[in-house]
């Protein structure tokens, strides 16, 4: 089982659960496919490369089987020199195809952050000044920061995951059933023995995680209220600088003690992993080597099975959240247009009128005072 393997199974266990029931707004989805087409080329292309990368997962394995039953056994030099090159080829092509995906993936990403920050930006200024005067500015900056990010995964990590998760389960359960239809059945059978431990795993670490932004959030507060004149100045006339250390130091405290439980639980949910990862390997072995023994499959088609066993859990796992996956990315963008669609108080008139030379004078008419509604002017989510 990869590293890699691991972190996207624990990132997609790890990721909030609660949007799965979420419904989105009508024309959502229709205005995200809007942002993606500026990037349709690139989209295209990125789309061949992480097929192209699901390819190469099985190919080095069924190159293996070849190399120990036709090469190694007989004594085939030749052919053990000229399947290894091979194999060294596919190395590298693997290695240039990853790169043409993170590149072409940060393009298309970063091009939507750009996009959408600039928009929402522009927008945000356009506001009244009582939207500001009821809004956090720090759930606005949020907005601008988390949330972008997070829709613009929607179409760099989740589309991928989704995309290379799925083809690389079709073509390595096809290739393993194939190869030892026994060998796979049992295989998948172990398939609850992955998904139970890492979502529970991730419901923990999800409640930690959750936790650590909010204790990160007040320690910044903290932070942020009294390191300004106005802060420093009320503290100094009316605080105790004492009672002050001591709240800034609790706060400190339960952050690095969160730190610490999520650390833990990271390498908890790792170390799992890989042991059912090797246990479910060594089964494995234990079948197919007694399958060989029978002469029912050969050795090398029994370390071609076990290659491609270690690469499979991991997308298994993955795809058991791709709902999560997905709505978080989708919800992402339904809160920045949110944002974009929250319409200014007052509005400046497509044609002012101008205001003449001299000194102007201002009469009032039927004028009357009142207090807006709070969704008149800002968003519940921003206060």
């Amino acid at each position: 089982m990869s590293m890699h393997a691991t972190f996207m199974a624990m990132r997609s266990m790890t990721a909030d659960q609660s949007v799965k029931n979420q419904k989105l707004k009508a024309g959502t989805f229709k205005r995200i496919l809007g942002f993606a087409k500026p990037y349709k080329s690139q989209l295209s292309v990125f789309l061949v490369a992480v097929i192209a990368d699901s390819l190469l997962v099985i190919a080095s394995p069924l190159l293996l089987r070849r190399l120990v039953d036709e090469g190694v056994i007989p004594g085939n030099s030749g052919l053990v020199t000229s399947l290894a090159a091979i194999v060294a080829v596919l190395a590298l092509a693997d290695a240039a195809v990853s790169l043409v995906t993170r590149f072409l993936s940060s393009q298309i990403g970063e091009g939507i952050i750009y996009e959408l920050r600039t928009r929402v930006f522009a927008h945000v200024q356009s506001q009244s000044i009582a939207f500001f005067t009821r809004t956090q500015t720090g759930a606005l900056i949020s907005r601008i920061n988390s949330d972008v990010i997070g829709a613009q995964q929607a179409f760099t990590s989740t589309l991928s995951g989704v995309v290379s998760n799925v083809l690389t389960l079709i073509l390595v359960i096809g290739a393993m059933l194939i190869l030892s239809w026994q060998i796979t059945l049992v295989s998948l059978l172990l398939l609850p023995l992955f998904v139970i431990p890492t979502k529970w795993l991730g419901r923990k670490l999800q409640e930690y995680t959750r936790q650590s932004f909010q204790l990160n959030a007040d320690m910044s507060s903290t932070m942020t209220e009294r390191f300004n004149v106005s802060g420093a100045l009320l503290v100094s006339l009316y605080g105790d600088k004492s009672s002050e250390s001591n709240l800034f130091t609790s706060r400190a405290r339960r952050v690095a003690d969160i730190g610490i439980k999520i650390a833990v639980l990271n390498r908890t949910f790792f170390i799992a992993f890989t042991t059912l990862a090797a246990v479910a390997t060594a089964i494995a072995y234990g079948i197919g080597g007694h399958l060989a023994i029978s002469k029912t499959i050969t050795i090398g088609t029994l370390l071609a099975i076990t290659t491609l066993l270690a690469r499979l859990y991991g997308p298994l796992t993955a795809l058991s959240n791709v709902r999560v996956d997905v709505m978080t990315a989708l919800v992402s963008f339904e809160r920045v247009f949110e944002v974009l669609d929250l319409e200014p108080m007052v509005q400046d008139p497509e044609n002012p009128k101008v205001i003449p030379a001299g000194m102007p004078s201002i009469t009032f008419t039927d004028v009357h005072f009142s207090y807006p509604k709070a969704e008149d002017i800002s968003l519940a989510s921003l206060e």
